[in-house]
């Protein structure tokens, strides 16, 4: 199997609790579409620091983390973010690591959504077909 890849857009979450709340209008959310890279082998969502940055996402933590080379390093993570991947979304933290060239959708993220990969066709689709189905 090669490598998967799909669009997703990243939304500042608190802005899109700041329109609800009447604070600031949908056009002022902070936001940005992304071709990513669907990383079984990764747990989370993985963003640069441009990226977080240019979301104005506030680092609430850090946490060690293993690299696929099997080192460690600290990483960085968000306050949540909103992830939309066609119809479906999910609220989570982001991690930031520096250095990263493209985002990485791990696992959490594809579970949230109730995606799974299709290997022979090399692309994302819902785990129980189009209809998003949450476990409890």
């Amino acid at each position: 199997m090669g490598f998967v890849y799909d669009t997703i857009m990243i939304k500042n979450a608190g802005d899109v609790s700041s329109v609800r709340r009447g604070f600031i209008q949908e056009r002022e959310i902070r936001q940005i579409k992304v071709h990513a890279m669907v990383d079984t082998g990764t747990e989370a969502l993985i963003i640069s620091e441009a990226i977080q940055q240019a979301l104005g996402l506030e680092i609430t933590g850090q946490q060690p983390i293993s690299l696929a080379d099997e080192g460690y390093q600290v990483c960085r993570f968000t306050e949540p973010v909103e992830l939309h991947w066609r119809d479906r979304y999910t609220f989570l933290p982001a991690f930031v690591l520096p250095g990263l060239t493209q985002v990485l959708m791990g696992a959490i993220p594809l579970e949230s959504l109730d995606l799974i990969v299709d290997p022979k066709n090399q692309q994302l689709i819902g785990a129980h077909g189009e209809q998003m189905l949450f476990r409890v």
